[in-house]
């Protein structure tokens, strides 16, 4: 059983020590962090508990947007930042501190590192297995996992499209993907390695179909938002439980690519208009994004979940991995 790391609040040390100590796999999310944010986690979990845990990663790529682009998407959110008080956030390109976060990751030494939306190059993945960390790769599609186990990776994290938060494909710019979970564990079934299935896994019945599909372990992280342990903001914890959300959508508006969570205002006027550019228009609706959570408005904030939010317990991660037990 595997904590999915969720970058943005809700995966903390707290979080991750508490999974682990209770027998599964805790992960931090070192997305939209410092290098040196990243080492002060390690180092706050490792104060937690003795157990393994895991960090994830996001290797960066190339910009694919244009100023053009950028700044007309800028202008249609211009009222909404007015809505706020708030200025529209630096639209910057950037790597994630990829390179301080990798030098990092080498001289601590985590269990398991995982990556996501791209492959690694192989001599950073064999770097890390120098050290004894387990390397994971995260993929949506057959291609991307034949790619990432060329790496040298030592597991496939498959990610089926009913998982929350940002889809992991590697072409930021290719159709959200609609093939279901336990297809994609179908179609990797025959490359000989060890998988693990993520996507819409909240409860034992889910787990059990994914094991009987091949998956060695599921990563949830949708079932773990409620729980006690996890960061996850209490604007964002009322509206997985509110009848006003109903649905969940994938969405490029929030951040300039495909991620799912809660449908809501903010996708209904945007996500036809907005144009791929991760991380720029991440960078870019950020302060609007801050502004709507401190004012308690669900509306206007990205509510990453996948299809199970509504199955999803609240109370202490020990109660919510009992519930995903087949």
């Amino acid at each position: 059983m595997i904590q999915a790391p969720m970058a943005g609040g809700p995966s903390t040390p707290g979080l991750a020590a508490a999974v682990s100590s209770e027998g599964g796999l805790g992960f931090l999310a070192a997305g939209y962090k410092t290098a040196q944010s990243m080492r002060a986690e390690i180092e706050a979990v490792r104060q937690l508990t003795d157990a393994p845990v895991g960090v994830n990663v996001f290797v960066p790529q190339p910009s694919v947007i244009d100023r053009g682009t950028l700044q007309q998407y800028a202008l249609s959110l211009t009222p909404v930042a007015e809505r706020f008080g708030v200025a529209l956030g630096e639209a910057k390109h950037d790597d994630d501190d990829w390179g301080n976060k990798l030098d990092v990751l080498l001289e601590l030494a985590p269990a398991v590192v995982s990556f996501t939306f791209d492959v690694p190059h192989a001599g950073t993945v064999a770097d890390l297995q120098r050290k004894g960390v387990y390397v994971i790769g995260t993929v949506t599609s057959r291609s991307e996992a034949v790619q990432v186990l060329a790496a040298g990776v030592d597991a496939l994290c498959v990610q089926g499209p009913e998982a929350g938060g940002h889809r992991g494909t590697f072409d930021a710019t290719a159709p959200a993907g609609t093939q279901p979970l336990h297809q994609l564990l179908e179609e990797v079934s025959d490359l000989g390695t060890t998988v693990i299935a993520a996507g819409g896994i909240v409860t034992g019945d889910e787990t059990g179909a994914a094991f009987s599909r091949g998956a060695m372990a599921v990563q949830a992280g949708t079932a773990f938002l409620c729980a006690d342990e996890a960061g996850t903001r209490q604007v964002h914890r009322n509206a997985l439980s509110s009848r006003h959300f109903n649905t969940t959508a994938v969405t490029k508006a929030f951040s300039g690519r495909y991620a799912r969570g809660l449908y809501n205002e903010f996708m209904r006027q945007y996500d036809s208009t907005a144009p791929f550019g991760y991380p720029e228009i991440h960078h870019l609706t950020s302060p609007i994004r801050s502004a709507a959570a401190a004012s308690e408005s669900p509306e206007w904030i990205n509510l990453w979940a996948g299809t199970g939010f509504r199955r999803a317990v609240k109370g202490p991660v020990s109660s919510v991995l009992a519930r995903l037990q087949p």
